[in-house]
């Protein structure tokens, strides 16, 4: 009875180790669309509103959700307490902000990067060239974005497969 409730236990996990890669696998596209959504929401609050940029991030932190929401929030707070504060640049406050919540995405690292060239340019050029920073993020993630969806029709279902077949194997191996 042990052993039973033993294989059971091995199936279930390597089943749901699979589904977890699977969710990460799908996770991962939809994150870049919203990410795109909001950089097309900061680009028009950008060129129409003129609306200040701590302003203009948490009204973006509304629309999309988490994780995104909380690396918006927590850049455009750290831009009005710390950065009169402390006077830290926008870019430090992106670049911190990102580097200790992106763990939190299903994105990967050209993303970051991508977000992170972004960070450095806002509030430290023009309107203009603050629009044109952003149309080339949107650019780079809509590259990534197709990317994305490739790697999710070739790999979700085979992580499902996977953590399932794995997980037979290692009760094969011990019965």
């Amino acid at each position: 009875m042990l052993k039973f409730a033993g294989v059971i236990l091995i199936l279930f996990a390597g089943t749901m180790i699979g589904m977890l890669q699977a969710a990460r696998f799908a996770a991962r596209p939809r994150q870049i669309r919203h990410l795109l959504h909001a950089l097309q929401r900061l680009e028009t609050e950008i060129s129409y509103g003129q609306t200040p940029l701590p302003e203009a991030l948490l009204t973006i932190a509304t629309l999309v959700p988490k994780p995104l929401a909380g690396i918006f929030e927590e850049i455009a707070n750290s831009l009005r307490n710390q950065a009169a504060d402390t006077g830290e640049t926008v870019r430090q406050c992106w670049e911190r902000t990102i580097e200790s919540r992106w763990h939190g995405t299903a994105m990967k690292q050209v993303e970051k990067e991508a977000f992170l060239r972004l960070g450095a340019t806002l509030g430290s050029s023009g309107r203009d060239d603050q629009l044109k920073h952003i149309r080339l993020t949107m650019v780079q993630l809509q590259t990534e974005e197709a990317t994305a969806r490739e790697d999710q029709m070739r790999y979700e279902k085979l992580s499902r497969t996977l953590g399932a077949l794995a997980a037979a194997l290692v009760v094969i191996l011990m019965v």
